[in-house]
């Protein structure tokens, strides 16, 4: 072998070993580089109407943290020391806050964050502890507050999807999504307070969205997010909201007298008086034991009972119905009753003389 072609062969044995060995090298500079994206296409219907939900509701709710002033005794001092925190939602254009009664129960002092990130001091209008609702007011923010709009919880079905909105910390919006699980639940609050016809749905309500909103597809406000069933602190997939039926009866009162005030139609009745009437004859109803003067009952004409001196019992009139529902408690009847707003007629089905008659009546 001539040198010259010894040398071309040592040449290119080198160089092959040399690139071999650079392998590595040239890897690391290719794969350090960013891999290219890849575009994804448009969204789903479903995500673009979940994003358009949830930016439509953001600027409606708001956080709110309450103060509560305690006495240092050993100081001789007074301050106020954070409680709690919570979600709500603007309820209208005047400044008017809706949230949870437990959210500010015990609290000196609440603010009321908006979308804009400034707090502003609220006061209480009223609360009603038996529904878990409270109002508060801030001075009207134009172009910052923006109102909630207002669904029909009386017609909602399992199965629909809902969304639970809240702003549990201060920094940012949640929201979760699922369907209603079940309807007309009943929920046992504190102080044997009962809220009847709650909403149960697996959409995650953690204890900061409390007093936020549920919303429909639609983007309506059907209820008030207001518990969760939890054995061990965390989300179990069980919430609860306050249907907004009943919110807007409550909150409406509530604005309108600083508490709230059930509509009314003046009877007084006892269910162990009307027990006894179902079970000695078979007669099931609210008996009318007593009329208030100058109430609806009284301008309508119905009859109460009368007990003579010598002891003998006048029955008088009988309520078996309330729009169409049987009612056989003085509880049922009120449950009835409350489904309606001040000045709303109601149609008894009344029992007199064994006779079944029917008055349209307004409530006070």
């Amino acid at each position: 072998m001539k040198f010259r072609d010894f040398l071309l062969t040592l040449i290119i044995v080198i160089t092959g070993v040399l690139l071999y060995r650079s392998i590595p090298l040239i890897e690391v500079m290719i794969a350090s580089h960013p891999k290219p994206v890849t575009p994804r296409g448009d969204l789903m219907q479903l995500e673009k109407s979940n994003i358009a939900i949830f930016e439509a509701a953001k600027p409606s709710v708001v956080y709110i943290s309450t103060l509560q002033r305690v006495v240092d005794f050993w100081h001789m001092s007074v301050m106020d020391v954070p409680r709690g925190t919570g979600s709500g939602f603007v309820w209208d254009k005047f400044g008017h806050i809706v949230t949870n009664y437990h959210v500010i129960e015990g609290a000196s002092e609440a603010v009321v964050t908006l979308s804009n990130g400034l707090g502003y001091k609220a006061v209480l209008v009223g609360a009603d502890p038996t529904h878990d609702l409270a109002v508060l007011k801030i001075r009207p923010i134009p172009g910052v507050m923006k109102p909630v709009i207002i669904g029909d919880s009386s017609k909602l079905k399992v199965g629909q999807v809902v969304y639970a909105i809240g702003n549990p910390f201060g920094l940012d919006w949640t929201m979760t999504m699922g369907i209603i699980s079940a309807l007309n639940r009943v929920l046992e609050e504190k102080e044997g307070a009962r809220i009847k016809g709650a909403i149960q749905t697996d959409a995650a309500i953690n204890p900061g969205n409390s007093g936020g909103p549920l919303l429909d597809s639609a983007g309506r406000v059907i209820g008030v997010n207001t518990a969760i069933y939890s054995p061990n602190g965390a989300n179990a997939g069980i919430g609860f909201a306050i249907p907004i039926n009943l919110v807007n009866r409550v909150v409406s009162s509530i604005i309108a007298y600083g508490k709230y005030v059930p509509p009314r139609l003046g009877i007084e009745s006892d269910d162990r008086f009307n027990a006894m009437l179902a079970r000695r004859f078979g007669i099931e109803g609210v008996a009318v034991l007593g009329i208030e003067p100058s109430s609806p009952a009284a301008a309508a004409g119905l009859r109460p009972t009368i007990v003579a001196p010598d002891g003998s019992v006048q029955i008088g009139d009988i309520i078996v119905a309330v729009d169409g529902h049987t009612v056989r408690s003085f509880e049922e009847l009120q449950e009835q009753i409350q489904k309606h707003n001040h000045g709303e007629s109601v149609t008894l089905t009344i029992l007199r003389n064994n006779r079944y008659i029917q008055r349209t009546i307004p409530l006070a």
